[in-house]
């Protein structure tokens, strides 16, 4: 079977001007003036690493293990890759210490515009208290600190593998991208505390029928992980052709993040808390994670149809589901300790996947 590469959406690089007016936006404040000459330096840098498309501008050979040992790899994504495959092996390692990522997926904290914390980071917070209780070494992702950070980001996932899987490289090489300053990219360090957990409690708001944008960026970013190719020499980078070549040649779709337990606890005030818990947990089922049973999968209103300003009164006397989000954290332990002791095993694990993607 052969396939074609479909052109013509692109409509092409950005004329000089318009690159110029977009460029110094990044200068507006009075206090730049003093320096406009040398602005107008690094700008016209700027423009011919655009116009060259210089994506990376620091690379080496591959090396041994990989399919084009002499191909010029990205030195940042090399080193990103290392990272993953040492925290696999901590991981992997029995005698490690039990690790469990929880992740505060609002985008409000009292550092920027909403002038005050979230629920769903109290919330995290009861999480993270009873995983330390249960032994378990916590580490805490704030999702917020990209709203409320300098140049912090998680840039959105390009869709590289609806054009192949093997184009979707693990870990994503889409970035940093240094000529389209799509650079700080956070999922550098969030694929790293991914791999190291053997559990993970996602505990998030519900907006608008979903889960809050930072989060929803960062799961699309995490596409890489299921099916993710390795490999980038193996596509000469992100050559299209190949890579439908490679995926129709046969493709066996690996999961870099299966057998970690999870759990989940989606709030909301209004509508749209099953759906939103729903849609998690099927994600993570299709990624190979392991849920952590009934308990671990909440899904709550606080304050249904209250006003917005009381929200955290209400959390306050809302005793029930304090108690509730804590059993999230409890159940995640004890099936998590199974899991890595071989006492739980899932029954699908050997069970060969007849259309795997």
């Amino acid at each position: 079977m052969t396939t074609k590469v479909r052109k013509g959406q692109w409509p092409g690089n950005l004329e000089r001007v318009e690159f110029s007016r977009r460029f110094r936006n990044g200068f507006v404040d009075p206090a730049f003036r003093s320096e406009d000459v040398a602005i107008g330096k690094l700008e016209a840098i700027a423009w011919d690493a655009y116009r060259d498309g210089r994506k990376a501008p620091f690379t080496r050979p591959a090396g041994r293990g990989y399919t084009d040992p002499k191909y010029e790899l990205s030195v940042e994504w090399i080193e990103n890759s290392e990272r993953l495959k040492q925290a696999q092996k901590v991981w992997a390692d029995p005698t490690t210490k039990t690790r469990a990522l929880v992740v505060c997926g609002s985008p409000r904290n009292d550092g920027t515009c909403p002038g005050e914390i979230s629920k769903t980071f109290r919330l995290a917070g009861m999480v993270s208290e009873v995983l330390a209780e249960e032994k378990v070494e916590v580490d805490f992702l704030d999702l917020s600190l990209v709203t409320s950070d300098y140049g912090r980001h998680i840039h959105p996932c390009k869709g590289c593998v609806s054009t192949a899987m093997p184009l979707c490289h693990w870990p994503c090489s889409c970035y940093p991208n240094h000529a389209l300053n799509q650079v700080n990219d956070w999922m550098a360090e969030i694929y790293e505390r991914w791999v190291a957990a053997h559990a993970v409690v996602i505990v998030t708001p519900t907006h608008w029928y979903s889960t809050s944008s930072p989060l929803k960026l960062m799961i699309d970013r995490l596409v890489c992980a299921d099916g993710g190719n390795p490999d980038p020499t193996s596509t000469q980078g992100k050559d299209p052709a190949k890579a439908k070549k490679i995926e129709l040649d046969g493709w066996d779709f690996p999961k870099h993040l299966d057998r970690r337990a999870y759990g989940l606890v989606v709030h909301g005030d209004v509508a749209g808390i099953e759906g939103t818990r729903r849609a998690l947990s099927d994600w993570l089922d299709w990624m190979g994670l392991v849920d952590a049973g009934d308990q671990a999968r909440l899904d709550r209103y606080i304050g249904y149809f209250e006003p917005y300003a009381t929200s955290h009164d209400t959390l306050d006397r809302d005793l029930a589901v304090q108690a509730e989000t804590r059993n999230v954290a409890r159940a995640v332990a004890r099936v998590t300790r199974a899991l890595r002791a071989g006492e739980l095993k899932t029954e699908t694990e050997t069970l060969p996947r007849p259309r795997p993607k």
